[in-house]
């Protein structure tokens, strides 16, 4: 997870997701990106368990994604980020070497 947030455009979609969910294309808009760009890092933030994306109908049919954030917290030490170097390495991703955590109601 940790180079899942690592990238500044990833970040600044979780800063827009924040307040609650938001139509993809909205999304887009706020953030002043491509909508092909923005899917490809929603994707990375899905897989890693911090974003999820539902497709809803609209009253004249058209089909409607939004996201939104799902509960998490970061806890970064120096071992989660050698862990996340060596995931990085070894897969390419280093999306499992933090895990999320549901906040404590």
């Amino acid at each position: 997870m940790l180079t899942a947030i690592a990238h500044p455009l990833r970040l600044r979609i979780i800063a827009e997701l924040a307040d609650g969910r938001v139509h993809v294309s909205e999304l887009a808009r706020r953030l002043g990106m491509s909508r092909p760009l923005l899917y490809m890092h929603l994707d990375r933030l899905e897989k890693a368990g911090l974003v999820t994306g539902q497709l809803e109908l609209s009253e004249d049919g058209k089909a409607m994604k939004y996201f939104e954030l799902v509960p998490f917290e970061v806890c970064v030490t120096a071992e989660t980020v050698v862990q996340a170097l060596a995931a990085e390495e070894g897969d390419g991703t280093g999306t499992q070497a933090l895990d999320t955590e549901e906040p404590e109601q």
